[in-house]
């Protein structure tokens, strides 16, 4: 749960600072990935040109998702984030399993990121020890968030915009290089090259079935949007625009960059571990243009960290406010940012350089981290529609009243169920992710046996009916406003 107690108007509360221009920055860069950048060269080998209809269909599944949050967002301003109404629609280990979950799955991510900057860093600097840009990343990211919200807002605002920079500049190049009849040791630049190297589906069904395995990481922090509700100047407005732009901004960046880059290079030229936005700019000749594509992918990285450092903050710090974490994290400073619950975030960053150094494989720890990330992802989203579930059976007037309702309702929930059901199916089809697939539960263990030392602590159970209490006053609030519009 990640409400702010009442208990002493001194105490500081996180601000409002964000405006609508952050937070749909915000949404398109959590749209846009490191696995977009970094794992798209895997995806394409294992599912050939079918990898298009995968990027359609996970975010045609995760828009409705999207939706239902937003729907449960709006229905009481006073959830400042999912892990919020999860824990009163659904009950109080919802939220504690839901925000601490979340929490792993961004420090998860950011270890997948600081590989990631790490890998990609040593390609534009050979020789680079890779304990130099994992340092100097979560150092930065650091100094970024511990200033102010706003300056959050800001970073994240030009970090999404170098990133759609360059996916709209690869678009433009390559269909340039299409229509100009580029040639290459791979052959013509066209767009035959869809269908002309074994089809559609040149690896049949279960390749298909391994694109979803990478794929379904390039889209996590698309719900990142649903975590800066609490700091959002006009959460009416901004989130049900930056949810609705979703289809839109998966058709472009992912499905229309994918289309372009097997359509000037053959999709059996990609290789795992390997950018093939990178090596479409070099395959051009733009030598410089590559290294600049190189940086934006870095970007990419830092982006995506600092989505994580933001996200694992305000987290923990909800969850320590609830007295499921500890109070040490419950604290802000002066600048209204909770910056021992920073510290935390950024000190776990660092194990990303370890895990590298103990495999010195950065392609399988990405690829391990990623899976692990992913799965717990489908957690956190399985719950956002569990929690939809319980709103449209215990409030249906709410969701009757609602100007933001999901589309498809209930049945549609049944569908996306029971594609999150196949993704994990999906990952048990590899050796790889089948051992990041097993390895998981061991967290789910852990956090059960946390919740069955803290239930029962008078403490929590007196911060959750104050939490209760706070939520329904803020409904009937709600209900009292629009009666006095109606009147008017």
């Amino acid at each position: 749960m990640t409400t702010e107690t009442v208990t002493s108007h001194q105490e500081p509360h996180l601000e409002r600072q964000l405006s609508n221009r952050h937070i749909q920055l915000i949404a398109i860069g959590g749209a846009i990935g490191t696995g977009l950048f970094m794992g798209s060269g895997k995806t394409i080998s294992a599912a050939g040109p079918s990898v298009i209809f995968v990027y359609m269909i996970i975010g045609f599944m995760l828009f409705f998702v999207m939706r239902a949050m937003g729907e449960l967002l709006l229905s009481n301003l006073n959830y400042k984030s999912f892990s919020d109404f999860a824990a009163d629609l659904l009950g109080p280990w919802a939220g504690f399993f839901t925000g601490w979950t979340y929490w792993f799955c961004w420090v998860i991510t950011g270890i997948a990121d600081v590989i990631a900057i790490a890998g990609y860093s040593k390609e534009l600097w050979p020789g680079l020890p890779l304990w130099i840009p994992g340092l100097a990343t979560v150092a930065i990211l650091l100094l970024l968030n511990l200033t102010t919200v706003k300056a959050f807002g800001e970073t994240e605002f030009w970090f999404a915009l170098i990133k759609i920079v360059a996916i709209v500049a690869l678009i433009v190049v390559g269909l340039f290089m299409i229509f100009s009849g580029f040639q290459s040791d791979a052959g013509p630049a066209s767009f035959t090259n869809l269908w002309s190297h074994g089809g559609f589906f040149p690896n049949e069904f279960m390749g298909f079935v391994a694109g979803f395995q990478i794929a379904v990481f390039a889209f996590v922090g698309i719900e990142l949007v649903g975590t800066t509700a609490a700091e959002a100047k006009a959460p009416e407005k901004s989130l049900p625009k930056a949810i609705n732009s979703i289809p839109i901004r998966v058709l472009l960046f992912y499905v229309g960059a994918l289309i372009i880059l097997m359509s000037v290079t053959p999709w059996t030229q990609f290789q795992a571990g390997h950018s093939p936005f990178i090596a479409m700019f070099s395959l051009a000749g733009l030598g410089a243009a590559a290294t600049i594509v190189n940086l934006v992918v870095l970007s990419s990285a830092m982006s995506s960290a600092n989505s994580g450092i933001y996200s694992t903050s305000r987290m923990v710090y909800g969850l320590a406010q609830e007295g499921d974490a500890p109070s040490v994290f419950s604290s802000l400073s002066r600048r209204k940012v909770p910056q021992n619950a920073l510290f935390l975030s950024c000190v776990l960053l660092l194990s990303g350089v370890v895990l590298m150094y103990a495999g010195q494989d950065i392609g399988k720890a990405f690829d391990m981290v990623t899976t692990v990330s992913a799965v717990c992802f489908v957690f956190v989203w399985s719950i956002i529609l569990a929690s939809y579930l319980a709103f449209r059976r215990r409030r249906p007037h709410l969701h009757d009243a609602s100007k933001f309702q999901m589309p498809g309702g209930i049945p549609m929930v049944c569908v996306v169920f029971a594609f999150f059901a196949f993704v994990l199916w999906a990952l048990t089809t590899q050796p790889d992710t089948l051992l990041a697939l097993l390895v998981t539960p061991v967290w789910f263990i852990l956090l059960g046996a946390a919740w069955f030392v803290l239930r029962r602590r008078p403490a929590h159970l007196a911060r959750y009916e104050s939490f209760q209490a706070e939520l329904a006053q803020d409904e009937e609030s709600a209900v009292a406003r629009k009666f006095e519009k109606v009147q008017k």
